[in-house]
């Protein structure tokens, strides 16, 4: 913080202001950024004053500040030597006469004259500086640059061209600066040996900012550093984005920013397709009940978050089948070995592993049901889960404990089928009821106490809503069946109310076969 005297107009004690300046490794001053600058300028220190509490009048005198005692080495490297700042102008003891405002004039000036921000930075050696550059930012912010023409010109593409146009030249004006803070630092880096050394400590978003300036000024050793940073600092949350934003706007610096998005692009432009099998078949293989039930949950979210590209869902949904297929071979194996006559009659430690295997290739399957369902890709597993027929025979032979998760795989179907992420053909929803509706019932008990990832309403809702699909004659049929069960073991059974009150009025109400009746008859009298 640099410490101003303020003088007063008046002759009444002068007040004292606190404005940040931020001091670099390289001796430069920063010019302070527009928010301090107002915050500075609106709220004055509270030490400058009067002990009764009164606020004194804002002074319209310049402001002084002491420059800080340099080393003749630091000089010699880069020093800017002075900063102003003010509601009107702060200035330096180093500048010149002319460049300090009266106050007088200050004083005389209209009232309804807009209030600017002045501020004045020197670099390098202000008794050798041949140039000014002044920057016109947002909401009244003026700085002016005390700079050196060889400097700007050797670092600066933008610079050496405005010199070059015209001889000789004093001052060059920057309007409409939209980062005028920015445009400061950038200057003050082409004093720098080691530009690269000075962005260490910054972050992301400000070196996005100093890489968009210094593109516009030319500076390339900066745009250079940046690159540098970028590609070798760790990108946060948003940050990637505006990154790879960020560079893919560089102009001709295709061969430098090629390096750096090789973080988020591949060089192939089909990425093999067995990718994504080989990390379904590592999840689907994995032994560690912990690490594979993560892996999954991860997974999931990743397929349903992300839309993949045509070719990529392809070779994904032909993944998953391919799995699919994989499961229920073994399943279908197990359970033929878990219903043998002879099986109830082996030792526990050769029952236990079929067990652990059925559970396991279960739960599998029903996690590669979730994602085809998810990505509206079942249908032709509900046509492959239909047909299995004696996988649906064996299942009452199997204990429950052990089976139930192959009724969860016909619970999701069914409601996929209520929610219309699947539409399989009349055939196949009526074969899928005959075939695994009864097992499912077999296993609702246990399903609603036993798995916490058992849905009861959705569960029920979508078996209702596949059974009013059917033709009524077939919805009677099922429905009827179920009307018999859920009088006999109540709460056990799913129930089926809506779809049995939907159909009831459907049945007995009949208002589309009295419609039809009474349409026929009216076209008949005619």
């Amino acid at each position: 913080m640099a410490e101003f005297k303020v003088g007063r107009l008046d002759g009444q004690p002068p007040r004292i202001r606190n404005v940040p300046i931020a001091i670099t490794p390289e001796g430069f001053w920063c010019c302070p950024s527009q928010a301090a600058l107002q915050k500075t300028t609106k709220n004055p220190n509270r030490q400058g004053r009067p002990r009764g509490g009164a606020s004194p009048a804002v002074s319209k005198a310049s402001l002084v500040q002491r420059a800080p005692t340099i080393s003749s080495e630091k000089r010699a490297q880069s020093t800017p030597t002075r900063s102003r700042t003010n509601s009107d102008e702060q200035v330096c003891p180093q500048a010149d006469a002319a460049a300090a405002l009266d106050p007088l004039k200050v004083a005389s000036a209209p009232e309804k004259r807009p209030k600017q921000h002045k501020i004045s930075v020197g670099f390098g050696q202000l008794g050798t500086s041949d140039l000014k550059v002044v920057l016109y930012g947002k909401e009244g912010v003026a700085v002016k640059m005390i700079v050196h023409k060889n400097i700007l010109a050797e670092n600066s593409t933008f610079f050496m061209d405005r010199l070059s146009r015209q001889s000789p030249v004093s001052c060059i004006e920057v309007p409409d600066c939209e980062d005028v803070e920015i445009y400061v630092e950038t200057v003050g880096l082409m004093y720098c040996k080691d530009v690269k050394q000075r962005l260490i400590k910054q972050n992301v978003p400000r070196v996005l900012r100093i890489l968009k300036v210094a593109e516009s000024l030319g500076f390339r050793a900066c745009i250079m550093s940046c690159l540098d940073y970028l590609e070798a600092v760790p990108w946060v949350g948003d940050e990637e984005e505006n990154v790879v934003s960020s560079i893919r706007q560089l102009h001709n610096e295709n061969h430098i920013v090629n390096p750096l998005l090789k973080r988020v692009t591949s060089d192939i432009t089909n990425p093999p397709n067995d990718t994504l099998a080989h990390i379904i078949e590592l999840v689907l293989k994995s032994s560690e009940d912990r690490g594979r039930r993560e892996m999954k949950s991860l997974v999931l979210k990743l397929l349903k978050e992300n839309v993949l590209t045509n070719a990529s869902a392809d070779s994904c949904v032909m993944t998953l089948y391919s799995s699919c297929r994989d499961c229920l071979e073994s399943l279908l194996t197990l359970f033929r070995q878990a219903s043998d006559p002879e099986f109830p009659e082996q030792s526990s430690d050769n029952k236990e592993p079929v067990f652990r295997k059925i559970a396991l290739e279960a739960d599998n399957l029903l996690w590669l049901t979730e994602i085809l369902s998810d990505k509206n890709a079942a249908d032709e597993l509900t046509v492959i889960w239909a047909s299995q027929g004696e996988l649906a025979k064996l299942h009452c032979k199997i204990p429950v404990m052990h089976r139930h998760l192959v009724s969860c795989v016909t619970a999701r179907l069914f409601v996929a089928i209520g929610k219309g992420e699947v539409l399989p053909s009349k055939e196949t929803r009526q074969l899928l009821l005959d075939v695994w509706l009864q097992p499912l019932m077999d296993d609702n008990k246990w399903l609603q106490h036993g798995c916490r990832s058992f849905d009861r309403k959705a569960v029920e809702d979508g078996i209702g809503q596949t059974i009013l699909t059917l033709p009524l004659e077939d919805q009677q049929a099922v429905l009827l069946a179920w009307l018999g069960r859920f009088l006999k073991v109540g709460d056990s059974c799913p129930n089926l109310q809506r779809a049995f009150e939907v159909w009831w009025r459907r049945t007995f109400v009949r208002p589309y076969a009295e419609q039809q009746g009474s349409s026929s008859s009216r076209s008949g009298r005619h």
